[in-house]
């Protein structure tokens, strides 16, 4: 298919369709209240994969300043899993490549210090690049140094003309919410110590089809990767993938290394395995793109026929975790708070203000424990292990936990 649409790596104008959710709010701009929701704005949620370099990517209707806002809500570290997922990434890091008091180590997209924080509890010396005013100021107060600005190739020279390359940079879920991708990648090079590593962390669009994971996507996600797009932005920008691993988290991540063109770093044999099962996956042809339409419809299904049923049989139906993918889910669904009464979340900046598009309110957790609902929908399914344990006092009432992807299953 051919439109007016570029592919924001080659430029090519060929696609097939990937996911059109319709049309639906930046799923991290909460409503401050009911009077919020006349001027709340929508754009169209439209995805699609370029035939000519195999880069998902959504269809742009909105500057990326209307996503990440001086306000913006997701703060890290409220996510105890993660936090400890952050931990073991810095020791790992600083025992592979010897990190200590002589280097230097970078994250781009630093959110709250979730991840910084251990790197100076190491005694290495670092710093964080973070757009969103929000999150910087919380790091700060942790005594991270912290640039405010959005990472591209003009920083990265700026800063590494001021003697801040780094030895390792840490980019964790940041690769996808990029507009200019190219420019992006190579900002990378420029800001790597000639023998450098930077690493990144994504869902990996296989294990996104393979799980029916269509709530990954939302507007902040720009692009949906794989190591064969990947590695064709990084040959763009002067990078070389040198290892890949996988990693539980979002449903299925990847985590690549990455060094400059000319470093003496050599190729595991994992990238290899990698690339062979993204073409036996089919990565590299339409018809694995095309059919997941079909499934975000299914999984709607499925969830809308729960809430049916829920209230033919007289149940109270909440949600844990105002997350951008339970925003999505339930903005396709077209579900409001006649459906699910209210969602629980920890983080206070959250707390009292209204989901976007549904206009469920969000309350503590102390609200849900006071309510006992029958049913808790776990939006965020990635981490259902920890609210399953955080909140197994809903036993106590009968309550069950819900999820809805891959399929929807009420849990006992």
């Amino acid at each position: 298919m051919s439109s007016a649409m570029r592919c924001r790596h080659c430029g090519g104008g060929d696609f097939v369709p990937f996911l059109d959710l319709g049309r639906a709010p930046p799923s991290n701009s909460y409503l401050a209240d009911q009077a919020a929701i006349t001027t709340e704005k929508t754009y169209p949620l439209v995805i699609r994969t370029c035939t000519e370099c195999w880069l998902t990517q959504t269809e742009d209707f909105a500057d990326r300043k209307e996503f990440f806002s001086a306000d913006y809500a997701y703060f890290s570290s409220f996510s105890a899993s993660w936090l400890e997922h952050a931990r073991a990434y810095v020791e790992t890091m600083r025992a592979r490549f010897g990190l200590g008091p002589e280097s230097l180590v970078c994250e781009v997209a630093a959110n709250d210090g979730y991840l910084l924080r251990h790197v100076k509890a190491a005694g290495i010396p670092c710093y964080g690049i973070e757009p969103t005013a929000s999150t910087a100021k919380a790091a700060r107060a942790l005594g991270i140094d912290i640039v405010e600005a959005f990472f591209g190739a003009d920083l990265a020279g700026a800063l590494s003309g001021n003697g801040r390359q780094a030895d390792l940079i840490a980019a964790n879920n940041v690769l996808a919410h990029v507009p200019d991708i190219n420019d992006f990648a190579r900002g990378f090079a420029l800001l790597l110590k000639p023998e450098g590593v930077a690493t990144f962390e994504f869902p990996h669009l296989l294990e996104m089809v393979a799980g029916s994971q269509f709530d990954t996507a939302y507007h902040e996600h720009y692009s949906y990767l794989s190591l064969m797009a990947v590695e064709r932005v990084f040959q763009l920008a002067g990078l070389r993938v040198l290892d890949v691993e996988t990693t539980p988290w979002h449903g299925g991540s990847l985590r690549l290394f990455a060094c400059r063109d000319g470093a003496a770093h050599a190729e595991t044999p994992a990238v290899a395995t990698m690339r062979a099962r993204e073409r036996e996956a089919g990565m590299d042809a339409p018809a694995f793109y095309t059919g997941f339409q079909a499934e975000a419809e299914r999984v709607r299904g499925e969830f809308l026929a729960f809430l049916t049923d829920a209230r033919e049989q007289g149940l109270t139906v909440a949600a844990y975790g105002a997350a951008a993918k339970g925003n999505t889910l339930l903005n396709f669904a077209g579900v409001t708070a006649d459906d699910v009464a209210f969602v629980v979340d920890k983080n206070p900046a959250k707390q009292g203000r209204l989901l976007p598009g549904s206009h469920i309110p969000i309350v503590d957790e102390a609200h849900l424990i006071a309510a006992k609902p029958d049913r808790v929908v776990i939006l965020p399914w990635n981490i259902e292990t920890e609210i399953r344990i955080q909140l197994s006092c809903i036993a106590d009432w009968g309550g069950r936990f819900v999820t809805a992807v891959p399929r929807l299953t009420v849990h006992p």
